[in-house]
């Protein structure tokens, strides 16, 4: 059974590394200002979260097995020979340092869409402004009108 947690946290440390790759990849997309690139990769990425959380999950159900109450992989190392619980504690901390690296770009892809956000944003606002009719415009009837800044409602009849 330790060896099927094993195997567990060896794919989950694999798909992590996978996960890692392709975050720095969406992130050099984002840079680059291909939309379409970063829509596919967000794809891929959201797939392998989500076999990231089978596994967890089933993960869960391998260290119940071994021993029945237990939630964590840490609770079970004393229940398992030395040699596997010394192996199990070297993937955890390595499963640890991915996850950390994973989460750190993450952030970082995270703040650079927020900026290109904000930035598409803050252009769309000064195109508006640009292309709304300053003073006076020429309204339904064919007369000088002022024209409204503001939203408004246009109804009529043809």
């Amino acid at each position: 059974m330790e060896s099927r947690v094993q195997e567990n946290l060896s794919r989950q440390h694999r798909a992590l590394g996978l996960l890692s790759e392709l975050l720095d990849e969406e992130f050099s997309y984002l840079k680059g200002g291909k939309p379409q690139d970063v829509s596919r990769i967000e794809i891929s990425i959201q797939e392998l979260l989500r076999q990231l959380a089978v596994e967890r999950v089933s993960l869960r159900g391998l260290v119940q097995a071994v021993a029945p109450g237990a939630k964590r992989v840490r609770e079970i190392l004393d229940a398992v020979p030395s040699k596997e619980a010394e192996a199990l504690r070297d993937l955890l901390l390595r499963l640890d340092g991915m996850e950390q690296a994973c989460a750190r770009q993450a952030a970082k892809n995270q703040n650079l869409v927020l900026a290109l956000f904000d930035q598409s944003r803050k252009l769309l606002n000064f195109l508006q402004e640009k292309i709304q009719p300053k003073g006076t415009a020429y309204s339904a009837k064919g007369r000088m009108a002022r024209a409204s800044n503001a939203p408004s409602l246009v109804s009529g009849r043809l």
